[in-house]
């Protein structure tokens, strides 16, 4: 459905190119693929940019997918707190499993805000079902832990959206998996955000998401801002 939907709204606005219908379809493609090498290009630029930066210790890095490359304002939003932003495409879990060496260690952060499982389920033949998906953040969870035992990891979970709502089912027992996962470890924190996107009648409350039905808009991003701040200061000042 996701699909449709928002090839739909491109389409309108792109009438008549071929060229970017072959774009459009391409990274669609790249969406729907389990293999994580479609996003090397992406990866690529990154570590372009690396080459040209310098940033600084405390840095928190942004690290998952769309979601986080689409946070143009993030810089701004977090202040005073640095960030790193690395978000990728239509990234998955296991995507950030495989690109971590490059994404993620370089930085040695601190802390790292993760948004990914999202596209883990979203509608495709090839689904993960929860049980998988809490496997594979177990899988990157361990992977991070090892190379950065002192780190601590801030998850986001998967958004509760219209375009996805017939799945939300699944994707809340994903979330539940990981939470309570996370309890068991004082280095992971785990954001709850689905209590602001569902009214007391257990329906959509869709003022915080763009027009596509699956991303978050300037309210969404403002509510993710109060909320990342709010557990990132509560934790530091606890370290203390």
């Amino acid at each position: 459905m996701w699909k449709k939907i928002v090839l739909s709204i491109i389409g309108i606005l792109l009438i008549g190119s071929g060229w970017m219908a072959y774009l459009i379809n391409n990274e669609f493609e790249k969406l729907e693929s389990d293999n994580p090498n479609v996003w090397e290009d992406a990866i690529r630029q990154f570590e372009v940019e690396d080459k040209s930066t310098n940033y600084p210790k405390d840095a928190v890095l942004f690290v998952g997918s769309s979601s986080i490359r689409f946070w143009n304002t993030l810089k701004e939003d977090m202040a005073p707190i640095p960030v790193i932003k690395r978000g990728f495409g239509g990234a998955k879990l296991n995507d950030v499993i495989h690109f971590a060496d490059r994404i993620i260690f370089p930085y040695q952060p601190k802390k790292i805000v993760l948004f990914a499982g999202t596209n883990d389920l979203s509608g495709r033949p090839n689904d993960k079902t929860p049980e998988q998906i809490l496997a594979d953040f177990v899988k990157l969870i361990d992977k991070i832990h090892r190379e950065l035992p002192k780190t601590e990891i801030y998850y986001l979970p998967i958004t509760p959206t219209n375009s996805r709502w017939e799945i939300w089912p699944q994707a809340k027992k994903a979330n539940q998996l990981i939470q309570t996962y996370a309890q068991k470890y004082a280095f992971i924190h785990f954001i709850e955000t689905s209590n602001y996107f569902i009214n007391k009648q257990g329906k959509l409350i869709d003022n915080y998401l763009w027009f596509d039905g699956i991303h978050l808009n300037t309210k969404g991003y403002q509510l993710w801002t109060k909320l990342i701040k709010e557990k990132i200061q509560f934790q530091g000042k606890n370290a203390l």
